[in-house]
């Protein structure tokens, strides 16, 4: 790795006390494109990733991260639609906005909107019109009741757009492939201008659960950003916004923050942002045990080659990638599956095994299926047992 991408300030607050403490070598640089060969899967661009700790404001990021070598595009394949379990969320996200905030005859603006389908729920659900804008949008898939109050930009969300004006600004999942935060959020706060009345939402993974969990499969190259709430929150209010709730959904697994903008900076007012000397323990504390954590995992996947199991494992995304290529056994697994058809027969990049449907379990009979989100670990074992299939099932942790 050259030293040319090397960050030596703090990307959200420009502080140079940044501490390193985790490093992985050679991993893919993106795990949700989807490859049409597994000699394309393995012959991958990867990267050096280490992530560095800011102790001034607590932001966490990949220290060796390079954009040049980020391409997204209809090719990537991101969305959690198929799961009924996360249809549920996305609706019930789109309840509480709109409770919140009657959001019936407004216009959403979703920056990083992915295929679209948050966007669509929200605009059936509440009567809101929406703009999308995402490089890996695909026009074929909106099938929608209201399409003729939705617009989708083909596109990369970036000065060009600040035009764009909305009642309601969400970003959802986005944030975290971001490596100049602090930039981007001046963009957003400058894209409002004086609306101080405009409601602004964001999601994106948990930080803190990552490090309590020594969750390591959540920490990939093209997550360039981790954030805890409060180092959310000070981001947020760094740039002229006062946050207004800040918590947790989706098991915990997720961040969410809503915010409204302001003159200029403000204070922090929740609880839930005074994280920064807990952020700093557990940084130290997931420093220490990573490696035995890592070498448990590989254990167990040995021990079962060694009793002669076939093992599966269920979910192609971004965990999977990190799961296969951090611990180095992408070729002691049998089956990758997922139920996104869209995958199907497609391999992973980096690991380089084909991902398949569940349905082709029938044949394989695993005896080991491993989830990659223990939060369908329910939804799954329902599929798994409608097939008559009831191996061992465990979920990552």
């Amino acid at each position: 790795m050259t030293q040319e991408y090397r960050r030596t300030l703090c990307a959200a607050c420009e502080s140079a006390r940044l501490r390193s403490f985790y490093r992985v070598d050679n991993i893919p640089v993106h795990s949700c494109l989807m490859l049409d060969t597994r000699e394309a899967a393995l012959a991958f661009p990867r990267r050096d990733l280490e992530l560095g700790f800011c102790e001034s404001c607590g932001f966490i990021q990949n220290v060796l991260f390079d954009p040049h070598v980020q391409s997204y595009s209809p090719a990537y394949e991101e969305t959690q639609i198929f799961s009924p379990r996360f249809q549920q969320f996305v609706e019930e996200i789109c309840d509480d906005q709109d409770r919140k905030y009657g959001l019936a005859g407004k216009t959403a603006l979703e920056i990083g909107c992915g295929k679209g389908e948050f966007l669509v729920a929200l605009c059936e659900r509440t009567g809101c019109a929406g703009i999308g804008i995402d490089p890996g949008y695909r026009p074929e898939r909106t099938q929608s009741p209201a399409a003729d109050r939705l617009d989708f930009i083909q596109d990369f969300y970036g000065p060009k757009y600040k035009h764009l004006q909305a009642d309601y600004v969400c970003c959802r999942h986005t944030l975290e492939h971001i490596s100049n935060v602090l930039d981007f959020m001046k963009l957003v706060r400058e894209s409002i201008g004086d609306r101080p009345s405009v409601v602004v939402f964001f999601e994106l993974p948990d930080q803190e659960r990552v490090l309590v969990e020594r969750a390591f499969w959540d920490i990939y190259y093209e997550h360039a950003s981790y954030f805890t709430g409060g180092s959310l929150a000070r981001l947020f209010r760094r740039t002229g916004f006062d946050v207004t709730d800040l918590w947790k959904a989706y098991d915990g697994q997720y961040l969410m923050l809503e915010a409204r903008p302001t003159a200029g900076p403000t204070e922090p007012d929740l609880a839930a942002e005074a994280d920064l000397e807990r952020t700093a323990r557990q940084v130290a504390s997931f420093e220490t045990d990573i490696r035995r954590h890592l070498s448990g995992l590989r254990a167990d996947v040995e021990r079962w080659r060694a009793e002669g199991k076939r093992i599966a494992i269920w979910g192609s995304g971004s965990k999977a990638v990190s799961y296969l290529t951090t611990l180095g056994l992408a070729d002691q697994i049998d089956s990758v599956v997922d139920i996104n058809p869209h995958k199907w027969g497609k391999f992973l990049a980096g690991a380089g095994n084909e991902i398949v449907s569940p349905e082709s379990l029938e044949r394989s009979r695993p005896d080991v299926v491993v989830v990659m989100n223990a939060i369908y670990l329910d939804e799954i074992g329902r599929d798994l047992e409608r097939r008559g299939l009831r191996p061992i099932l465990k979920g990552l942790s």
